[in-house]
């Protein structure tokens, strides 16, 4: 028997976030950096047990994505994982249901930059791919980032959107997307 948690950051533990990071470092093989991490806080978590045991993780941040002049309330998908002896159960579904349903109920828009293995998940559920130009509002200015451009996706909100316009995300560290 699998049980969820969504809970604000705040209100985790040190046991659940060391837990959380953990499941990321070894889903991620690694290649979760310490920004990637610190981008995953400050928000709503999903948290999946299966006993005292954490098999899944993902949380939605508020970010600000400007697009067609308008800075929009954005929830932002972070750390989205699920143990690899878990997975094919319906378990990133569970925890995606519960990050959309924040997504729609408190932002104008939902957006994440999925993997490549990670897209056709995301388009199954309704999430669609971003067509236009993407940037970053970096220190010195607007800054294109072409690497980024087939890799975000948007879920609809309130928001009227030109997917094939201009979408530019906040200052980050690490990586923009």
């Amino acid at each position: 028997m699998t049980d969820l948690l969504v809970t604000h950051t705040a209100d985790l533990g040190h046991p659940d976030l060391t837990a959380a990071r953990a499941l990321l470092d070894e889903v991620f093989e690694g290649d979760f950096s310490d920004e990637d991490w610190d981008h995953s806080l400050g928000g709503v978590h999903v948290l999946l047990r299966e006993g005292r045991e954490l098999i899944g993780h993902g949380s939605i941040v508020q970010r600000r994505l400007t697009h067609e002049g308008r800075a929009l309330r954005t929830g932002y998908v972070e750390g989205v994982a699920v143990r690899a002896d878990r997975r094919r159960r319906g378990h990133a579904g569970r925890i995606m249901a519960e990050l959309e349903r924040v997504a729609r109920s408190a932002y104008e828009l939902g957006a994440l930059s999925a993997s490549d293995e990670g897209a056709a998940f995301y388009a199954a559920r309704g999430w669609q791919r971003w067509q236009g130009p993407t940037s970053v509002f970096a220190p010195e200015g607007v800054r294109r980032t072409e690497e980024d451009d087939d890799s975000v996706f948007v879920l609809p909100g309130t928001a009227r959107l030109d997917r094939t316009g201009a979408l530019i995300c906040d200052w980050r560290n690490g990586d923009a997307w």
